[in-house]
């Protein structure tokens, strides 16, 4: 990722009690073993920097899998400005259509750091967003939904040298510009980014620069799934893919474990790789960011 500047502000925010689960038409329940499937595929390319051979293979298999389900599939192609030059960046982009002319978004990354020296293949960073989306593409195809849901593969989330305001982000950042242009920003009820999801040790932060009243909704949906233990109360301040829309005013929010290893030692090394990561801890974000979708589509 980037610096995925984390900065530790205060602990607090208690869960709020549980609710009732409202039953939804559902073609298939969200599976971590499938999810972990599709991150292995990933992974599997090595690593994966922006606008490399890799990631371009990345991309194929990406949009292979989208386009034997029932959505629309949009490659949003760009030309970044990087540290290293111009680099050509796509991101992937899977329509889900619903009747209310609203949409959810929900997005992570599926490109590495550049690491030179390093075998980086980011089994948790980038390879873990890009398997669970891939697996809400799977559950979501052919269900009938109110709202649109848009499912985002972000390109150039990482940065190509130390993090900075213009060097990471570089799809977020692009794809939030261009939906403002084209007034598409205006629909959206929510975005819920992803991030380093895929760790055993599953301890996903509160961000304070995001919305609170979604924050609150997805950790009170944990607590009525069962997984409160995985949603913890310390609030800190991420960069990530969601920052670019929440500065745009939309309803953002990033789920991250951003403490990954002993003292976040696995982090941007070679040590990130498939072993580390659990079929559980993407079982249980997925489910609840199901049970997101169809709360928000209820409250919508």
């Amino acid at each position: 990722m980037h610096c995925k500047k984390a900065v530790r502000l205060a602990s607090g925010c208690a869960i709020i009690a549980a609710m009732l689960v409202l039953p939804h038409p559902s073609r298939a329940d969200f599976q971590g073993e499938r999810a972990l499937e599709f991150t292995r595929k990933v992974v599997a390319f090595g690593p994966r920097p922006a606008g490399s051979p890799a990631l371009r293979r990345a991309r194929r298999y990406i949009l292979s899998q989208l386009r034997a389900l029932d959505c629309s599939v949009e490659e949003d192609r760009f030309t970044a400005a990087t540290p290293r030059g111009a680099v050509k960046m796509t991101n992937i982009i899977a329509r889900f259509p619903g009747t209310s002319g609203r949409a959810v978004v929900v997005s992570g990354h599926y490109d590495t750091k550049p690491m030179p020296g390093i075998r980086f293949v980011g089994a948790n960073d980038g390879g873990s967003s890009a398997g669970l989306l891939l697996e809400m593409a799977r559950v979501l195809s052919g269900v009938p939904r109110i709202h649109d849901v848009y499912l985002v593969w972000f390109d150039g989330e990482e940065a190509i040298g130390p993090w900075s305001e213009t060097d990471g982000i570089y799809g977020s950042r692009h794809l939030a510009d261009r939906w403002e242009s084209e007034k598409k920003l205006e629909g959206i009820e929510a975005l819920i980014n992803v991030d380093m999801i895929g760790d055993r040790d599953l301890g996903i932060v509160q961000d304070a620069g995001s919305s609170r009243p979604l924050r609150l909704l997805v950790w009170k949906v944990a607590a009525s799934l069962g997984y409160g233990k995985y949603f913890l109360n310390s609030l800190n301040a991420i960069e990530d893919d969601h920052m670019p829309f929440v500065r745009k005013g939309i309803p953002a929010l990033d789920l991250i474990d951003f403490d990954y290893g002993p003292n976040h030692s696995w982090w941007h090394t070679d040590k990130d790789t498939m072993d580390k990561l659990s079929a559980q801890s993407l079982e249980v974000v997925g489910k609840v960011l199901l049970e997101v979708l169809r709360q928000l589509e209820k409250s919508g």
